[in-house]
């Protein structure tokens, strides 16, 4: 089983790669954007009977910082 956990800065909070990828793509002439928020996907491989409930916990204790951050789970 897999676990994927799409971290994303939460509204309001300054991304600067993002700003630099919107820059960069104006740049090449891709005017029709808007905005740009960068995140970062975190892969877990995952042993038998390891729930949704012990990623969330391994979310909240290591992998997203809580407090600019906001996090989704996909179980696949």
């Amino acid at each position: 089983m897999k676990a994927r956990v799409h971290v994303m800065l939460k509204d309001g909070v300054l991304d600067p790669q993002g700003e630099a990828v919107k820059h960069a793509l104006h740049g090449m002439g891709f005017d029709g954007v808007g905005g740009v928020r960068q995140g970062k996907v975190i892969e877990l491989d995952l042993e038998d009977g390891t729930g949704e409930d012990a990623v969330r916990e391994m979310c909240e204790k290591l992998r997203a910082n809580t407090v600019i951050e906001s996090y989704s789970i996909e179980m696949t």
